[in-house]
């Protein structure tokens, strides 16, 4: 298979669909924070790994202690991903941390603080004149 086939596509949203169904109803570690989301997943072609980003609202430690969490729910999560998707193979789930909307967040703060900057310079300009 390869590395960008809709195959592995239809797989990859299937088990971030599914996945997210279950840290959201069946995972009941109390470090799992309760706004986790599961952002994506990329299923490896051979489909014995898949990594899956996940997006936690909190601070570094809550981060770090979802992660711990999730990890150790790994096998609970592969065993009713085997049972609720018919695949072949279930792949081994690898938890990452995914930043990109705190990032995002932040650009959007910074470009909104410039154009703030430049009204202010214009208003500044307008009441001069």
């Amino acid at each position: 298979m390869k590395k960008n086939s809709s195959k592995n596509r239809t797989v990859s949203q299937e088990v971030r669909r599914e996945l997210s169904r279950l840290i959201l109803d069946g995972v009941k570690d109390p470090r799992v924070a309760p706004l986790t989301t599961v952002t994506d997943v990329y299923v490896a072609p051979d489909l014995k790994t898949a990594k899956v980003y996940v997006s936690v609202y909190g601070d570094e430690t809550v981060k770090k202690e979802t992660i711990t969490g999730l990890k150790n729910a790994a096998t609970y999560l592969r065993s009713m991903l085997a049972k609720n998707l018919n695949m072949r193979l279930t792949p081994q789930l690898f938890f990452t941390i995914d930043d990109s909307l705190e990032y995002g967040m932040k650009m959007d703060a910074l470009i909104s603080s410039l154009h703030k900057d430049e009204t202010a310079e214009e208003d500044s300009e307008d009441e001069e004149q």
